[in-house]
């Protein structure tokens, strides 16, 4: 018997040889034996995990639930990680651009009539009176005239406010005026361009200083009216008389003690249909002021009633203003204010009387003599054509006016063609300058009221992509119109015989004797009386202020200047000049942009039936 007893099980307890395998054996053998049930079937993941040992068991890959999609976790990581390292990196390259110090490329210098027109628009503040607002920026000016209307016992109204005509400091309704009706349009059709020189806030001031006196000139409440305040100031001096008045005396406007009368008119179309000008084509301007506007086209439409029913001209007979701004005719205010009225109201029946021809006729539409097609502050004729005839080429009513307007669109054809050197209309100097007053004294003026209109006319052709016009059989393109502008702007500013500008403060040589009593006065303390200021008028030295934008009244017909205060003819500027030179740079200013078509015809109502609206849905 073995010392090992049996296994009670039944079998011996030795340990045979061919038993003694190891564990790691025996489970290498169970793993031989798994492989070959494994090739019998095919297990899931989870029961082959069971199986296979450590090394061979697959990792199980873990996966992100988005809500509408399942991606994996490794994908997932690396999607957010890109998209953060993409946002630092997209801060830190906005941060370098921040800090470093960038070079631009410098913007292109202002052109000339741009800069011209910052200067030419200061005229009008060295030329207000009353209480000056504090941005003024005339350092030699003051308050002045506050007793205007008020010292004179037969009108005893307040007529503070307004601006001084030229060199003395009478204020005619006339001329000042015709010059916010002429910046009103400016800004009208061109008030991208004001913008983007900076001065489109100036000019509505400009603008609205001057309403504003205008509409106290009269009962601008009222819808009938018997009187306008013309003028405030006197300025005859003839037969010799040496009572003080605006033109006797040389004195600052801030030191006039003298009285200052106010003349009134009973019959006055021609001033009252200006005036009505004035109102309406401003009341354009400040369409976005709403009650502003509607006090405008109000007084407006009492001035023209006025006109029509008190015939007249306001300068009749010796009166102190037929001295200065004699108005001719009275007829080309119709067609120029019904044409305004129009735009400014959309009621046809000014339309109708500016398009009438026995009007027409009257105002010289027909008739072709030395002075036609220059447009001044006496005759707006060539303006209103030029006016009328936007009308034709932008929305062509048709019957009735068809006619009228095909007459005056024609008629403005033919003033273009008398501007340009191919054409004997006007003589030109050697210079180049255009004579569109026949040699007369004070040139500039009718020059830039021409270079205005052949610029804006030239902008309404391109604006009808039309690309010229015919004189007789030859045909012009646009281009022709706007270089004759260039030409006379450029004369004006410098390029001409003298190489002087004849606008102050532009370029460095320019005018110094400025016939000017408030800027050849020095701003000193003193008051001097009447005749006290005409040593400084009598002077040979320099004005003390320069009255920077100022456009004396300009050379001979021979290219000469004389720089001398006392001659008036050479050196004295006006409202109604400069308000011509302010329209046709800003004409000419900047880019070629061309004009605001849409604007002026703002309260123009549709020129034909409004359809009828489509009929309702059919319902069964």
């Amino acid at each position: 018997m073995s010392m090992y007893g049996r296994d009670p099980w039944g079998g011996p307890l030795e340990i045979n040889a061919a038993d003694s395998a190891t564990d790691d054996d025996r489970s290498r053998n169970l793993q031989d034996f798994d492989r070959a049930a494994l090739s019998s079937r095919a297990l899931d993941e989870t029961q082959q995990s069971w199986l296979l040992g450590p090394s061979e068991q697959k990792k199980k890959k873990k996966y992100v639930d988005l809500g509408c999609i399942i991606v994996s976790r490794k994908i997932f990581v690396w999607t957010v990680g890109a998209i953060l390292a993409a946002g630092l990196l997209a801060g830190l390259i906005t941060l370098i651009v921040k800090t470093v110090p960038r070079h631009h490329k410098p913007h292109p210098p202002p052109d000339n009539y741009t800069l011209a027109l910052h200067k030419a628009l200061m005229f009008f503040n060295a030329q207000r009176s009353g209480p000056l607002p504090k941005h003024n920026n005339v350092s030699w000016r003051g308050n002045s005239c506050m007793k205007d209307g008020l010292s004179d016992a037969a009108v005893h109204k307040n007529l503070v406010g307004g601006y001084y005509d030229a060199g003395d400091a009478i204020k005619f309704n006339f001329p000042q005026s015709f010059s916010l009706t002429l910046l009103s349009w400016s800004v009208i059709e061109y008030s991208a361009k004001y913008e983007a020189a900076g001065e489109l806030n100036h000019i509505k001031e400009i603008i609205k200083w001057g309403t504003d006196y205008l509409l106290k000139t009269f009962n601008s409440s009222a819808d009938s009216i018997d009187k306008i305040d013309a003028q405030v100031g006197v300025g005859d001096t003839s037969g010799g008389s040496t009572t003080p008045n605006d033109h006797y005396c040389w004195m600052r406007p801030e030191d006039i003690d003298y009285q200052r009368p106010v003349y009134e008119c009973h019959s006055c179309s021609d001033l009252s249909a200006e005036m009505a000008a004035a109102l309406a084509a401003a009341s354009i301007v400040f369409k976005d002021s709403k009650t502003y506007s509607q006090k405008l086209v109000h007084g407006a439409k009492t001035l023209f009633k006025f006109s029509r029913d008190q015939r007249g001209r306001y300068s009749a007979g010796a009166s102190d203003p037929s001295h200065f701004y004699n108005s001719t005719n009275y007829y080309d205010e119709y067609v120029w204010g019904g044409a305004w009225l129009y735009y400014a109201t959309g009621n046809s029946s000014y339309l109708q009387l500016a398009t009438t021809t026995g009007i027409a006729k009257h105002a010289g539409a027909f008739w072709e003599g030395p002075d036609y097609g220059v447009f001044s502050w006496d005759n707006k004729l060539a303006g209103a054509q030029v006016l009328l005839s936007r009308l034709r080429l932008f929305l062509s009513p048709g019957y009735p006016y068809e006619e009228m307007l095909r007459t005056y669109h024609n008629q403005t054809s033919i003033i273009m063609c008398s501007y340009l050197p191919v054409f004997t209309s006007f003589n030109r100097t050697k210079g180049g300058l255009i004579q569109l007053n026949h040699g007369r004294p004070q040139p500039l003026q009718y020059v830039v009221n021409a270079a205005f209109l052949a610029t804006l006319y030239s902008d309404y052709l391109e604006a009808a992509d039309t690309p010229g016009w015919y004189c007789g059989p030859n045909f012009f393109s646009t281009d022709v119109l706007r270089q004759f502008a260039k030409t006379q702007m450029d004369y004006i500013l410098g390029k001409n015989p003298r190489k002087m500008s004849y606008v102050v403060g532009f370029g460095s040589h320019y005018p110094r004797q400025v016939h000017h009593r408030g800027a050849s006065i020095p701003k000193n303390r003193v008051k001097y009386n009447c005749k006290g200021g005409w040593k400084w008028r009598d002077s040979k030295k320099p004005n003390p202020n320069t009255i920077v934008g100022a456009m004396v009244a300009g050379p001979d017909k021979h290219d000469g200047f004389h720089d001398v205060r006392t001659n008036y003819n050479y050196t004295e500027p006006t409202l109604a000049g400069n308000a011509g030179l302010v329209a046709a740079l800003v004409a000419l200013s900047g880019d070629k942009s061309g004009i605001d078509k849409n604007t002026i015809f703002s309260a123009v109502p549709p020129m034909f039936p409004t359809p009828p609206p489509p009929p309702a849905p059919w319902k069964p």
